[in-house]
């Protein structure tokens, strides 16, 4: 395994695996064996860095979420798991009643909210401190000074250590992180959007907001992160679900553009050069950029997972980079 350092405070900055583990289904659609199973051979693997969120899997079983964390509180009490595994979560998407989402009922970011979910989130991993805590998606109903204040107090107390954000315009990101330094309070450091080698039309719904405008890595962002060296990226569903390499799994639909064909040929070429399969050319080329991302892989068997941890070791050249890079 090969690690990085999140977070640029030496009290709460952490060294974590490149490659993260979702949990998103686990203790709901993937059962407790199969989950206990995948969490074994991750943390066996080097594995240091677990992903989940207060309102995994609500759309299971139309309820508010919660089975993720609570299988994972059952697995770190079952194996003695302690801080040598980071586990971020998030907050702010959970439907406040069953039968509801977080598009039309949604916590949502209060100071009151982040306090009481923050909790909950504790007492169902079984944490003393949530290691990595995200904003999940924007609350325009709140004023972000008050998120931020939120976000620090539990800082401050010290049962949270690094704060994170998702799925917010990048100005949100940006005004909320300058609200931070005006005041002295610690803001986001990592910050977690879909990514992946394809690149998604930004004019079309993404599915998973209505307006498109949320959720991925667009140009926009692309820049604010090269202007801020100390930020992370951390990249949800990197390997599209699938769809690079199973023909059940068709591309969405804002990928069907002129540079899609481009990116595909290239990929397909590297993978072939390099004798690895296509989802593994693109977690390499993630992690072992100029500005390194730290792809999130998610799992629903062993197998599953042990393609991606074979991708630690996959060293692409200079020049196929620069061929990845360069296609469009």
């Amino acid at each position: 395994m090969k690690y990085r350092t999140i977070g640029t405070d030496p009290a709460t900055r952490r060294e974590v695996s490149v490659l993260a583990l979702g949990a998103m289904l686990f203790g709901s659609r993937t059962d407790e064996k199969t989950s206990f199973a995948v969490l074994d051979r991750y943390v066996e693997a080097g594995g240091t860095f677990i992903d989940t969120s207060d309102n995994y899997a609500f759309w299971e079983d139309g309820g508010q979420g919660g089975q993720s964390e609570e299988l994972l509180g059952r697995w770190r009490r079952s194996r003695g798991v302690g801080d040598e595994v980071v586990i971020a979560t998030k907050l702010g998407a959970r439907p406040l009643a069953p039968g509801t989402g977080y598009t039309d009922n949604a916590e949502g970011l209060s100071a009151k909210v982040i306090r009481e979910s923050a909790e909950r989130s504790r007492e169902r991993l079984g944490v003393e401190r949530l290691d990595l805590l995200y904003a999940h998606i924007e609350d325009p109903t709140v004023p972000l000074g008050e998120t931020v204040e939120g976000f620090a107090a539990l800082v401050a107390e010290g049962t949270v250590g690094l704060l994170g954000v998702s799925n917010h315009a990048v100005w949100r990101v940006e005004r909320a992180r300058a609200l931070a330094r005006a005041a002295g309070l610690p803001g986001y450091e990592v910050l977690q959007y879909q990514h992946s080698y394809l690149r998604p039309r930004t004019d079309v719904p993404s599915g998973l907001f209505p307006d498109g405008s949320l959720g991925g890595v667009d140009a926009q962002l692309r820049s604010y992160l090269r202007a801020e060296p100390d930020l992370t990226l951390v990249a949800y569903s990197p390997l599209l679900n699938g769809a690079y390499t199973r023909a059940d799994k068709p591309l969405p639909a804002d990928y069907d553009h002129p540079g899609t064909p481009a990116r595909l040929a290239v990929l397909r070429e590297v993978a072939r050069e390099t004798g690895a399969s296509l989802n593994q050319v693109v977690l390499a080329w993630q992690w072992g950029g100029e500005r390194p991302v730290i792809p999130l892989v998610g799992a629903s068997s062993v197998a599953q997972l042990d393609e991606s941890l074979a991708a630690v070791d996959l060293e692409l050249t200079a020049e196929q980079r620069a061929r990845l890079d360069a296609a469009h």
